[in-house]
C-alpha cells in the first residue's frame, strides 16, 4: 500500500487507515485479529481509535494486539480523547485536565508510553479553544505524543485551532483533521478542505463509505446483520436511507458495473484521491468485510467517472 505524508509533517502513513470504532463490541478480539492482520499484510500502517470507542475497549483490544500480531514500530497508532459515552449519553469535555487524564488512561490500556497522532475528538463551546490546544502543547513536550490533530471541527474551527498554533514558535503544530466526508457528505469541501490546504493540514475521512450505505447494501432493505439493523446505529446509518443518498447509490452502482468494480471500490477510491485527503479511515465489522478495501490501491477512477459522481451528488452537503 502507497505511503503519504499526513499534511506538512513528516509523518508517513498509509493511504488508508483502519477504523476500530466498533472493536469489542460488534467486532471481537477474533475478528479485529484477522481484520488488523490483512491490513498488515496490504502494507497499511494507520490504526484509528480513540478513548470512547466501546468505553475503552477499541484501545483494550488494539493494545493486545500490538506486539503479537504487528510490532508496535511498523504501526502509526492514532488515538482521540474528548468524548465519553460511559455515562450511556454522549458527554463531550475538551477541558485540558480531562484531555489529558484521558490520554493517560488511552496510554494504559493501548500498552504504549505514547501515540503516534493523538486528536481532539471534537469541539467545545465550554472550553477555550486556547485550554484545548494547551493539551496538545503538553502531549507533545512530555513525550506522549508525537503529533496532534483536531476532529469534527467546521472550517472556521480548524482556521483559528491551527493559526493559534503556529502564532507563537513552540507550540504543537496541527497534524490533520478528521472529519466526515463521502459521496453521501460532501460538507467539508466548502470550508475545512480549503482551510486544511491553506494550513498545512492533513485529511483523514471518517465514514468513506456513507457509513456503509455506498456499498449498495441497502438497496433492496435492510440487512438484519447490518449496522442500519442495529439500535446502537440504525439512526446513524438511516440519516443516509433517503431519496438524495439513493440517487447517489444508484450511480455508484452504475460506474461500479461498467468498471467491473464493486461499489465499495468506487466510494473509497472517488474520496482517497480527492485533493487534499491523505487517507480515508475504512471501519469494517467483520475481516472479510475489510478485504473489499485493501484491494483499491492500484485502483484510479477514469475522470469521466469523477465528473459524473461530481455531478450527481454535488446536492449532498449535510
Amino acid at each position: 500500500m502507497q505511503q503519504r505524508s499526513l499534511g506538512s509533517t513528516g509523518l508517513r502513513v498509509s493511504r488508508l487507515g483502519l477504523g476500530t470504532m466498533t472493536w469489542g463490541r460488534d467486532t471481537d478480539e477474533h475478528e479485529a485479529r484477522d481484520q488488523l492482520i490483512a491490513f498488515a499484510e496490504a502494507g497499511g500502517t494507520l490504526i484509528d481509535t480513540a478513548a470512547g470507542y466501546t468505553d475503552g475497549d477499541s484501545e483494550r483490544l488494539i493494545g493486545s494486539l500490538i506486539g503479537d500480531v504487528v510490532a508496535r514500530d511498523e504501526v502509526v497508532l492514532a488515538t482521540k480523547a474528548g468524548i465519553s459515552r460511559r455515562s450511556g449519553e454522549r458527554v463531550t469535555n475538551t477541558s485540558r485536565g480531562y484531555l489529558l487524564s484521558t490520554l493517560d488512561e488511552s496510554l494504559g490500556r493501548l500498552g504504549v508510553d505514547h501515540v503516534d497522532l493523538w486528536q481532539v475528538h471534537v469541539w467545545t463551546d465550554t472550553t477555550p479553544i486556547e485550554e484545548t490546544l494547551t493539551a496538545l502543547d503538553l502531549a507533545l513536550t512530555s513525550g506522549r505524543a508525537a503529533y496532534v490533530g483536531i476532529s469534527n471541527y467546521s472550517g472556521w474551527q480548524t482556521a483559528q485551532a491551527a493559526t493559534w498554533q503556529r502564532a507563537v514558535p513552540g507550540r504543537a503544530t496541527l497534524a490533520s483533521t478528521q472529519v466526515e466526508y463521502s459521496l453521501l457528505n460532501r460538507w467539508a469541501e466548502a470550508e475545512v478542505l480549503p482551510a486544511a490546504t491553506a494550513l498545512g493540514l492533513g485529511v483523514l475521512p471518517w465514514s468513506p463509505l456513507g457509513r456503509g450505505v455506498l456499498t449498495g447494501k441497502y438497496r433492496t432493505g435492510t440487512p438484519a446483520d447490518s449496522r442500519a439493523a442495529s439500535p446502537t446505529f440504525s439512526n446513524f446509518v438511516g440519516a443516509y436511507l433517503d431519496e438524495q443518498s439513493s440517487r447517489v447509490v444508484e450511480a455508484v452502482v452504475r460506474a461500479a458495473e461498467g468498471l467491473g468494480w464493486t461499489p465499495l471500490e468506487v466510494a473509497l477510491v472517488w474520496v482517497r484521491d480527492r485533493p487534499g485527503v491523505t487517507a480515508p479511515i475504512v471501519g469494517a465489522r467483520t475481516a472479510q468485510q475489510i478485504q473489499g478495501a485493501l484491494g483499491v490501491d492500484d485502483l484510479a477512477l477514469p475522470e469521466e467517472i469523477v465528473a459524473a459522481l461530481d455531478d450527481v451528488s454535488a446536492g449532498s452537503p449535510r
